[in-house]
């Protein structure tokens, strides 16, 4: 597959005419043959003319990038470098987001690009009127063969290259191996939606390792399920278990994608709980559909349409209840139904108690698992239910876990096909005994790629989340064991200065690799550090919007906590750690803050709850993390040393690493 709309020997190019090479530029577009591209392709054709004399080499135009679901102007791929061009045609600034643009080119050819791996990348700003600038290379410190962005202007441009080919020893390459080579990007979840969302599949947009392959794998077993369950006029549910970060909420999201038509007889909705995740999925893939349809078609969407058209897709679990419940008796639209963190379902008398209060329904009995079920039951052919779990994930006061799924089907519908990832028998899962009761029915399958054993959040180290659940269970000596492993690649530090942690952040972060501070939502005593849990961010421009918003992550002034970033990710993260879980003599304390001091925790659930809050806190970085504790004050009981100390002396003993 061609992975650019053009490419070509240099001598090539410089024989080829300019109506020629824009036809081709034309052919291979995805997008509508607008006049003002075809002027910027026959400037950057020019300018590339120029500085192309008398040099060897290969070209590619408009290449594509699989995990950003956008191109690079051109890759220039010379003595053995490669060089990633962002062209501004007609611009005169260099403007950061543009500088950083180019960065995150270059970045991603390193990070994804299998014959980029060991190459010299260099990215090239080329701001078409700006003023001159000078010339300096500056590798990246952390990432071996990368350097920082060069800006030029258009009479700078050949000079600019010159320079940069002066710096390095010619080095054999074939531009065919570069160009044939795997793209095997990680995602994160919002790019994921995107790029589905667009109309690529799982395959597509996903690393094809040895590691990770069970994505695809899950996608079609779950595709055999629904046609099965069609083809047979069945009701089946089926539970995908996987590790943090392990791509389940992506599984959902193809099969939405896939059956994303309502005239068809497999028509999907992918349903959260997760308001957060909902409100963030939507505004992204609404920016996105008004991008699109400028490119390809060249005019502006509105809003409000756009946002209309991905609601239908993505929607709030407690929204389709109560649209069952409006319209009892009748069946919904949807055969097959995906519930993401399935185990995050209300139990019987958290609904109950909602729908008394909320909604004025007192005689509402029954758990959210098994009202949902029952909705889908009404269809009279066929339905399926896919519940995404994950493990350790509750959070919340009446989540009821995967236990009162299964309950559900057990008592109440017999005749509905069970296929059980084998995982979901592990303890953190908390089924406890209830799968016990199910191995004699005769409808129960266990399918073992319904299970994603692979972080795809981390692609520096998939053993963060193994890391994690050691950290928090005690597991001293392979907690060392395992950081060990992973800290090469994907950094874990610790620091008792706050400032410190943000400086780290920054450092680390290249491009628009997103950053920012994660805090448990018991944390009431991080207010002297201006970190204030109570005080609610705006996910949608925390997640999505750049640097220079006051509200983003970016900035490090908002704080999400456990219930904002569960099912999200960011590229780096700051976890601030608070006196609320605090390592003792006898493993982890459990405390909560009420009126002015600590209180000891003793409901086991609200323990457990908070255990999984640090480990959703833990599990949120792609790329490597800081872990700030405060060294308390004795001057304020609230914020004395030895509610943090055992903490920071616990982390360390790990071998985790300080930074000042």
């Amino acid at each position: 597959m061609n992975r650019s709309w053009y490419n070509a020997s240099f001598d090539l190019f410089q024989q080829t005419s300019d109506e020629q090479i824009i036809g081709e530029l034309a052919l291979n577009s995805t997008f509508a043959d607008l006049p003002t591209q075809k002027i910027a392709w026959l400037k950057e054709i020019s300018i590339l003319r120029k500085a192309l004399q008398g040099h060897d080499g290969c070209l590619h135009l408009e290449f594509n990038i699989p995990r950003m679901g956008r191109r690079i102007d051109a890759v220039l791929l010379i003595k053995g470098i490669v060089i990633a061009i962002e062209f501004k045609i007609d611009a005169s600034q260099y403007l950061m987001a543009d500088i950083d643009q180019s960065y995150d080119y270059a970045l991603d050819l390193k990070y994804f690009h299998e014959a980029s791996h060991k190459a010299t990348v260099i990215p090239v700003l080329v701001v078409t009127k700006a003023r001159s600038a000078s010339t300096t290379l500056f590798r990246h410190p952390r990432i071996h063969g990368l350097y920082e962005p060069v800006s030029t202007n258009e009479d700078g441009f050949a000079s600019t290259l010159e320079k940069i080919l002066h710096q390095f020893p010619e080095i054999p390459f074939d531009p065919q191996v570069w160009s044939d080579a795997a793209y095997r990007p990680t995602q994160t979840i919002i790019e994921a939606a995107r790029a589905l969302y667009a109309g690529h599949g799982v395959v597509e947009i996903s690393r094809n390792d040895a590691g990770a392959i069970n994505l695809s794998q899950t996608s079609d077993q779950l595709f055999r399920i629904i046609d099965r369950a069609r083809d047979q006029k069945e009701k089946a549910i089926c539970f995908v278990t996987g590790v943090p970060g392990a791509g389940k909420t992506l599984v959902g999201l193809n099969i939405a994608t896939r059956y994303s038509d309502e005239e068809s007889e497999l028509y999907s909705v992918f349903l959260s709980g997760n308001k957060p995740l909902v409100d963030i999925l939507r505004e992204a893939l609404a920016r996105d559909t008004i991008l699109r349809e400028k490119m390809s078609h060249g005019k502006k969407l509105k809003k409000s349409e756009a946002q209309a058209r991905v609601k239908a897709f993505i929607q709030n679990v407690h929204h389709f209840r109560d649209d069952c419940q409006k319209n009892n008796g009748q069946e919904p639209v949807e055969h097959v139904a995906l519930f993401d963190e399935a185990q995050r379902a209300w139990d019987k008398a958290q609904t109950s108690l909602f729908m008394k209060q909320i909604k004025g329904v007192p005689d509402f009995d029954i758990s959210e698992p098994e009202y949902l079920i029952s909705c889908m039951d009404k269809r009279n052919d066929w339905a399926v239910i896919v519940c995404l779990v994950g493990g350790g994930q509750e959070i919340n006061t009446g989540e009821s876990g995967i236990s009162s799924w299964i309950e559900a089907l057990q008592e109440q519908y017999p005749d509905w096909h069970l296929y059980i990832s084998p995982a979901l028998t592990d303890s953190e899962y908390g089924t406890g005994n209830i799968l016990s009761s199910i191995r004699t029915r005769k409808n129960v399958h266990f399918e073992h790629d319904l299970h994603l054993a692979t972080s795809m959040r981390s692609f520096r180290a998939e053993t963060v989340s193994k890391f994690v659940k050691t950290v928090l269970d005690c597991e001293v000596d392979e907690a060392r064991t395992l950081y060990q492993q992973l800290i090469e690649r994907y950094p874990i530090v610790l620091t008792r200065n706050l400032e410190s942690a943000k400086q780290w952040l920054k450092t680390q972060a290249s491009g628009s690799e997103r950053y920012g501070m994660v805090v448990s939502s018991q944390a009431e005593r991080l207010k002297p550090y201006a970190i204030d849990v109570r005080s609610p961010m705006n996910p949608i421009k925390w997640f999505l919007d750049s640097k220079d918003d006051i509200r983003s992550s970016y900035y490090l002034e908002d704080v999400a906590t456990e219930f904002r970033i569960q099912g999200l990710e960011l590229d780096w993260v700051c976890v601030s750690w608070d006196g609320d879980f605090r390592y003792g003599n006898q493993g982890w304390e459990h405390y909560s803050f009420r009126g002015n001091k600590w209180q000891n925790i003793k409901s086991e659930s609200r323990k457990t709850y908070q255990k999984n809050a640090y480990r959703v806190l833990l599990t949120r970085a792609r790329q490597g993390m800081v872990i700030f504790v405060p060294e308390g004050t004795p001057n304020d009981p609230t914020r004395i040393p030895r509610f943090y100390d055992n903490t920071y002396k616990y982390l360390k003993s790990l071998g985790v690493q300080e930074i000042g």
